[in-house]
């Protein structure tokens, strides 16, 4: 095959496809990887495509992500509620996965301060937040470095979650939609975020109002495996971020809501918007056969939950995420 007709093949996989691994497209067009990451270069340098961590997405927009000068001055005064409510969730003694972001950031700093902390991470960030905390233990994955998020991803970052229990992860994003869930631009972070949620017995997410209703490439956490969102208030004129806030409470979501006035950890919704009847309150978490939340959970000396007070519900939402 010519090279011509190689990059038109490669151009149309990721057209039909949005994103590409190379091990993939060298299948395809049956020739080597280093071919084809020759190819992928030639490609974007026409502006057709978008290289990524190995792979290929289509250019601009859906597939971009903004690099972390731009990320920490976005929104800076909601991530920092946002921080201040989440860390209000973590509890003296507990055993907790941070991931990466500017927004978890931001929590890491105000974890400092709690006493007998034991925090699982792969975000350089994260760790250097906590590195002069004296009362707080800082495990760090293994992995290959992302430069643009400081974050550590790859099969090593992964495998050295396998085994790991903890009680929470907390996790942020690019975009999140009451249909797809959480979801990242970049394929690497994606799946150890996957990894982390994997070992968590809930998943927290920390997301501001400019990433809801917002939808990115690779999902990472589907709805129904979000235990709790805890965002800003939105606009009064942003009815898009209002509307995606209720369809994540109407599935089952707990919404813990910043400068909403509401007691630190307690849910709620966007003023001016009063939740249906099913939306769960303060505390609680619907389940599928229409009852009431899960009882008291034991938790071992650590703060990490035991694997068989897991609920059933959650053990099948966890084994098709890995299937996933």
């Amino acid at each position: 095959m010519f090279a011509a007709e190689r990059r038109q093949l490669i151009l149309e996989m990721v057209r039909a496809n949005g994103a590409v691994s190379l091990r993939e497209l060298a299948r395809v067009v049956q020739t080597s990887e280093v071919t084809v990451r020759r190819d992928v270069r030639a490609l974007e340098a026409e502006g057709l495509l978008d290289r990524r961590h190995g792979g290929a997405v289509l250019p601009g927009g859906f597939t971009r992500e903004s690099g972390f000068p731009q990320k920490s001055l976005s929104a800076t005064a909601e991530k920092t509620a946002i921080a201040d409510l989440a860390a209000s969730l973590v509890e003296e003694g507990e055993a907790i996965v941070v991931g990466a972001g500017t927004t978890t950031q931001e929590l890491a700093r105000r974890l400092a301060r709690v006493p007998g902390l034991t925090v699982v991470t792969n975000s350089l960030l994260v760790a250097q937040a906590l590195a002069h905390a004296n009362r707080v233990e800082v495990v760090m994955t293994g992995g290959t470095l992302r430069g643009s998020n400081y974050a550590l991803v790859g099969s090593g970052a992964e495998q050295s979650l396998q085994g790991l229990r903890v009680s929470r992860a907390f996790l942020s994003g690019s975009g999140l939609t009451a249909e797809r869930g959480l979801s990242t631009s970049n394929m690497l972070s994606a799946s150890v975020d996957r990894a982390l949620v994997q070992a968590a017995a809930e998943v927290v997410v920390l997301a501001d109002h400019t990433k809801l209703g917002t939808d990115t490439m690779f999902q990472t956490v589907p709805t129904d495996v979000i235990t709790r969102l805890v965002t800003d208030e939105p606009p009064g004129h942003d009815d898009r971020a209002a509307t995606e806030l209720q369809a994540l409470a109407d599935q089952g979501v707990q919404i813990a809501v910043a400068g909403s006035g509401a007691a630190p950890g307690g849910e709620g919704v966007p003023p001016g918007r009063q939740p249906r009847r099913d939306v769960p309150l303060p505390g609680q978490r619907r389940t599928r056969g229409g009852g009431g939340g899960p009882g008291p959970q034991l938790r071992s000396a650590s703060g990490a939950l035991a694997a068989d007070q897991v609920s059933p519900e959650r053990a099948v939402r966890v084994a098709d995420l890995r299937r996933r």
